[in-house]
């Protein structure tokens, strides 16, 4: 079993950043492959993005592209989500979660097994 803990959301102004944490504990994640989705209100999670085991590895959702940025460092057992050039369509609850199965790359919400309770991010325009 491995908790997750997002942290760092908040409220930003259209074309600010945000950097999104996600600390584990209780299991090391450098076994796992790290995503980041999110929720708005009324819609279903989608996909953001996903970093491999070793960071070597990342894949992007297109609407977020050139925008964010996943890393992860196994040593602090922790992941992050760079966030740049905020849109408001960009407002959602995020949510990060790990993968101990083999690298897809996952793009499904089912293909992770573990999921934090997420961090709220606002963007006004």
């Amino acid at each position: 079993q491995v908790t997750l803990v997002e942290s760092g959301g908040g409220l930003v102004q259209a074309g600010g950043s945000l950097r999104l944490s996600c600390a584990a504990s209780g299991r090391t994640i450098t076994t796992a492959s790290m995503g980041w989705f999110r929720q708005a209100p009324g819609k279903e999670r989608e996909f953001v993005a996903a970093i491999n085991r070793d960071g070597i590895i990342t894949v992007y959702a297109d609407s977020v592209r050139g925008r964010f940025t996943i890393s992860r460092d196994n040593a602090k057992n922790t992941m992050y989500l760079q966030m740049n050039i905020l849109k408001p369509e960009d407002t959602a609850v995020y949510y990060c979660a790990s993968d101990y199965g083999p690298w897809s790359p996952p793009r499904q919400a089912h293909e992770y097994d573990y999921w934090g309770q997420g961090t709220q991010v606002t963007v006004s325009s």
